[in-house]
């Protein structure tokens, strides 16, 4: 009975899925890019500073959290419905460590909100912009193992 319904609401819980990940997947790409701007054009406490706070807490609350949360739960959802997962292949597993390592980097993401909104910052911009590249190569990753299953 529960197999007959994870099979009837896959299309559902695929498109949630997809939307979810791009939510996140905006996030992690924007969030990185604020970090940038806070840490190269302000100053702590100044007005500007202030903005970049609330800008990066709220995209983190509002956006990003609920969006990663959705994208986890859709595709536990997914790896249930019979059928969808080919256990015994590569691809699946590259791919569930390449969420995994996404979602570590969503949770760096976090720890340095509260860094900056503590005014504790001590990196340049170009720290923030090569940490920004992290998200595309995991997404890189991902979406090869989820189209093409290389192995």
């Amino acid at each position: 009975m529960i197999e007959d319904l994870l099979i009837l609401l896959y299309p559902w819980v695929k498109a949630l899925h997809i939307m979810a990940v791009i939510s996140w997947m905006a996030g992690l790409f924007y969030l990185p890019r604020l970090f940038v701007y806070h840490a190269e054009t302000t100053k702590p406490g100044d007005a500007t500073s202030e903005t970049f706070k609330v800008m990066e807490e709220k995209l983190m609350r509002f956006i990003m959290q609920p969006a990663m949360i959705t994208t986890w739960v859709c595709g536990l959802v997914l790896m249930l419905t019979p059928g969808i997962i080919d256990w015994a292949s590569w691809f699946f597993w590259i791919k569930l460590l390449g969420v995994v390592a996404m979602t570590a980097f969503h949770e760096k993401l976090r720890r340095w909100i509260q860094i900056f909104a503590t005014d504790g910052n001590d990196k340049p911009g170009r720290y923030y912009r090569m940490a920004n590249e992290v998200p595309t190569v995991l997404m890189v990753v991902i979406v090869v193992m989820v189209v093409v299953r290389p192995f």
